[in-house]
């Protein structure tokens, strides 16, 4: 009988595990299942408390620290501790998975012939308080995902999945070794950006495989208050927006500066029109703003590669 891990990845959120693993052991399943925790340098009380969840009742849990600070390293930690598994879910420790989440998994990758799946993020702000700011199309920044009511084949980057809750079938990565987290795209502890579900999102488009949206696979995110700033939205496009300019532009033959004129010119414009929203008080600031952030971030990781 085919056998599931579901993992998730931790660092430094000693409070949300009890509640999290209890959570991941409610869960029904068509075949068995295992929980893994990947431990990164937790420096709380991390390591005593999963140590006590493993002498709890239900689908045995499993931990393992990995010393590589960041979450590529964690997350290929899992990916290698659940080589010998048929199918790997992830969700992460700020999550709390609803139920029929591993039964839409195992659906989809055992009876729909999906490679990889995932489904509905939904926000959970019962311990911050939305700002009056944070409009709905901004949601998706905090990886906020829900495409609709109906399951749904992937075909392109339009409508993602993230590793929020994502489940994959093992012969992914035991067939292609080279298919794994990128560490290009690594975060460390609270850092922010990252990016390294995206990527791997990318890849497996790229590779044509088959990726299924199931709605059933929802988790309730935990939106801590630190993230719910104007600045994080900005610093989160400001970061991804130099690992753009390093790692995804093509070289450009003319520059000023290292820096490509048109590059140069679209920074200037998004400054304007983001002047324009503040002074006319008019909605879409916020995001316009990140564009502008995005643009800037993008000119630097761009100049950084001439190392100018």
């Amino acid at each position: 009988m085919p056998v599931l891990t579901f993992a998730f990845c931790t660092y430094n959120r000693a409070d949300r595990l009890e509640k999290l693993v209890a959570a991941m052991r409610a869960q029904t399943c068509p075949i068995p299942f295992d929980i893994l925790a990947i431990n990164n340098n937790s420096s709380d009380g991390t390591v005593a408390i999963l140590d006590r969840l493993q002498q709890m009742p239900g689908p045995a849990l499993r931990w393992v620290t990995e010393s590589v600070q960041g979450i590529v390293a964690a997350r290929n930690r899992g990916i290698a501790e659940a080589l010998d598994r048929d199918i790997l879910v992830f969700i992460d420790d700020d999550e709390t998975p609803l139920p029929g989440l591993l039964d839409a998994a195992v659906d989809a990758i055992l009876n729909e012939g999906a490679a990889c799946a995932g489904g509905r993020v939904e926000m959970d702000f019962t311990t911050a308080t939305r700002p009056r700011w944070l409009e709905n199309d901004l949601l998706g920044f905090l990886a906020a995902v829900d495409h609709g009511p109906e399951r749904f084949w992937i075909e392109d980057a339009s409508t993602p999945i993230w590793t929020a809750n994502i489940a994959y079938d093992m012969r992914l990565f035991r067939d292609d070794p080279t298919l794994r987290f990128d560490i290009r795209y690594n975060r460390a502890g609270k850092d922010i950006g990252g990016g390294e579900d995206a990527m791997m999102l990318r890849a497996l488009l790229e590779r044509k495989a088959r990726i299924r949206y199931r709605p059933e696979m929802a988790v309730l995110h935990a939106v801590e208050p630190w993230r719910l700033r104007r600045s994080y939205f900005l610093k989160l496009h400001y970061r991804a927006g130099i690992r753009h300019g390093q790692l995804a532009l093509p070289g450009y033959p003319k520059t000023l500066l290292g820096i490509p004129p048109f590059m140069i010119t679209q920074f200037l414009g998004h400054c304007v029109r983001t002047l324009k929203l503040a002074l006319g008080g008019k909605p879409g600031l916020i995001r316009q703003a990140m564009n502008a952030a995005h643009a800037l971030g993008s000119l630097q990781g761009y100049r950084s590669r001439s190392g100018t």
